[in-house]
């Protein structure tokens, strides 16, 4: 009994990690029972781990360490069972089987690749290098949720442009980088140094509002592809564009930003009951 109660603990640790990222994921999980649906819970908190490997520790030996953990583990889960916890609960559950094992390495292997990737060198490059790995993470969701058949166009689409939002509002923070959220003839057109992206300015501000002027039409593009999204994908879309579109219009958009990235708004239980909504007409 002990144990089981350290095992849930630990997991639970794994999914208030993804929580603390998406806090507005809470409101979902009232329509996305994990009583019901642990692995649904599990791959969202699987994507989390991956992404913070990818992105969030600064040595690339350290990032590639742990990563080709994971595609140890992932390569080795459907025969085992898994070692990682959320491994143990996607792996209990018959739809990791029916996943071919190239859908689950492709995000492993795709975040390893990217590693090293620099500035990109206009926004069509920018997501372009995004798309490897969250179209991958994409298309992994959409067969969990909704089988092999189901296209995962249009959810890779919105993986990346939630992406290349979240690195934009921590802009300042990632300034030393080699990979910059702007692109670089962002930075040339508007003249803008490194030192510059720090602190609020008039060219900062251009730039940014230039950047979410073109996440903004790509988000109306996606509308236009094929496939469903997952409920939590659809929440992470719904907010992530609406805040672009305030951000867009406001004096000093990267605060906007960074204001409204953990807010939860009124609004959020109304996207999450018709994500869940559209999620459960698709499956019936």
């Amino acid at each position: 009994m002990i144990e089981l109660v350290e095992q849930n603990a630990v997991l639970q640790g794994f999914i208030d990690k993804w929580l603390a990222v998406q806090p507005r994921q809470r409101v979902a999980l009232a329509f996305v029972d994990g009583r019901c649906y642990p692995g649904h819970i599990a791959l969202a908190a699987l994507e989390q781990e991956l992404l913070g490997a990818a992105y969030g520790i600064r040595e690339p030996q350290v990032a590639t360490a742990k990563l080709n953990w994971w595609a140890e583990e992932l390569a080795g889960a459907p025969a085992s069972g898994g070692r990682h916890p959320l491994s143990q609960v996607l792996f209990d559950d018959e739809r990791a089987h029916a996943i071919a094992s190239e859908l689950w390495l492709a995000p492993v292997l795709a975040a390893m690749a990217q590693l090293e990737q620099g500035t990109a060198a206009d926004f069509p490059a920018q997501v372009e290098a995004a798309l490897p790995l969250h179209g991958a993470l994409a298309a992994l969701e959409t067969a969990w949720w909704y089988g092999a058949e189901a296209s995962p166009a249009r959810a890779s689409r919105v993986a990346v442009l939630n992406h290349l939002l979240h690195a934009l509002l921590r802009l300042p923070q990632d300034v030393e980088r080699d990979r910059l959220p702007l692109p670089m003839a962002r930075l040339a057109r508007h003249g803008l140094s490194r030192v510059q992206l720090r602190s609020h300015g008039a060219a900062r501000q251009q730039a940014i509002k230039a950047q979410l002027d073109d996440l903004l039409a790509s988000w109306q593009e996606s509308a236009t592809l094929a496939g469903p999204l997952s409920v939590f994908r659809a929440l992470e879309s719904r907010h992530a564009c609406g805040l672009a579109r305030r951000a867009a219009r406001a004096g000093d958009a990267l605060a906007v930003l960074q204001a409204g990235q953990s807010r939860t708004a009124l609004t959020t239980a109304l996207q999450a009951w018709q994500a869940a909504r559209a999620w459960r007409r698709y499956v019936a």
